[in-house]
């Protein structure tokens, strides 16, 4: 109780000595008044100041949703805590600090995304959609997210008042393509003050993708047909492995030349995983290069996570249609498996494996897998799905393009 008393006097002391000078001249209340009125909380009690609060509180909600459930933490890290610094106050680390430099010099001159598709391309094994190229198709059906959601976010747009023009209906729209830094883009050029919360919205939705696609997949296909068994597809010799990136470039070029930022450093990243001649660049990319990139593009993204923008009724709006988009897509790709089986019934498809077409690499493929082994435990998909989502990912980056041609 002593020691109690003690420390009570220790830290009650200097409050009464400030409160009994203060009170003969400006009163007690006045002077706690200017001592708040000199320190950034005078920001948050007054008018609008809880909007910076909040945005504070979703920082740390990004943080725990990282670290404690694991839900995209290599983005959801460094966005929270760059949240957390944009919106303090007086910390200068927004536009013209720290975190405006790297935005202004690194993901608005599409420096942060290329590198990561490079990073992408280098990690990835093409093998799959190689060998069985029909895996296209479900890479292409599941855009209908990203199309079918331009039309939804059109009308909600008219319904809703918010007055959307085409090109910023299609940056939320990308969101359908389950692929960050391709949203991160487009968002980026047409629509930058809601690019946070596209960024936000599109990974929250790739992380959740083994909650969001299953009650889909369950709902559009029978237990027959998760019960179909896929033969292996034949071995890919290493001269198609190192061809193949090159083909897809030259493709891209002749076709869709406004996609080539992102295929074609996707591309580049296969070429040098696959030539089998430049191992450490290849190390480098899937590990150094594509970790400092990822972080500093969570921190660059957080930009447009300032108070004043992100907290608007769009915001929620944008997150209602992600998940639509989301289950567009899974709808989509799952739909044009059934019809590859009607035009060829001697080669069936698992539909399964049509929801791994969005580009959520590589949670999709897993979760087409654990479906097919929820119906037959002897039923190994994970190889066609892998197939799929890769042929999604660079379906995603082709969608995208087309945007980029439409709309300039």
């Amino acid at each position: 109780m002593k020691h109690f008393a003690f420390l009570t006097a220790i830290f009650a002391f200097p409050l009464l000595t400030f409160a009994a000078a203060d009170a003969r001249t400006l009163g007690f209340t006045q002077g706690i008044r200017d001592l708040l009125d000199s320190t950034p909380l005078s920001e948050l009690v007054a008018p609008g100041g809880w909007k910076i609060a909040v945005m504070i509180a979703i920082g740390f909600l990004m943080l725990w949703l990282g670290a404690a459930k694991n839900i995209e933490p290599l983005l959801m890290l460094p966005i929270g805590f760059g949240t957390i610094f944009v919106n303090t106050v007086d910390a200068g680390m927004a536009e013209g600090g720290f975190i405006g430099l790297i935005f202004n010099t690194l993901v608005a001159t599409d420096f942060l995304p290329i590198l990561i598709f490079m990073g992408i391309g280098a990690m990835s094994d093409f093998s799959p959609v190689i060998a069985s190229p029909r895996l296209f198709i479900l890479g292409a059906a599941a855009q209908v997210g990203v199309f079918g959601t331009l039309f939804v976010v059109t009308g909600i747009s008219e319904w809703a008042g918010f007055g959307l023009d085409i090109r910023e209906a299609a940056s939320i729209a990308i969101i359908g393509a389950a692929d960050g830094p391709t949203s991160i883009i487009i968002s980026r050029r047409y629509a930058p003050e809601l690019m946070g919360a596209v960024a936000v919205a599109a990974y929250s939705y790739m992380a959740l993708v083994p909650v969001v696609q299953p009650p889909v997949m369950r709902l559009l296909t029978t237990k027959r047909e998760r019960l179909v068994r896929m033969t292996l597809p034949r071995e890919v010799a290493r001269r198609e492995r190192v061809l193949f990136p090159v083909a897809v470039a030259a493709l891209c070029a002749l076709v869709l030349p406004l996609a080539m930022p992102l295929i074609g450093s996707l591309a580049l990243g296969n070429f040098i995983r696959e030539c089998g001649v430049a191992e450490r660049l290849s190390k480098a990319l899937q590990n150094e290069i594509s970790n400092i990139a990822i972080i500093l593009l969570g921190l660059g993204v957080s930009l447009k996570l300032e108070a004043a923008v992100f907290l608007t009724p769009l915001t929620l709006a944008i997150f209602g249609i992600g998940l639509v988009a989301f289950v567009i897509g899974t709808a989509g790709g799952v739909l044009a498996a059934k019809v590859m089986n009607v035009l060829s019934p001697n080669a069936p498809v698992n539909p399964l494996i049509g929801s791994a077409g969005l580009s959520a690499f590589p949670m999709a493929a897993r979760v087409s897998h654990r479906l097919g082994q929820e119906a037959d435990p002897e039923n190994y998909l994970i190889f066609q799905g892998m197939g799929a989502n890769l042929a999604g990912q660079i379906g995603s980056v082709a969608a995208a393009g087309a945007i980029l041609a439409l709309l300039g």
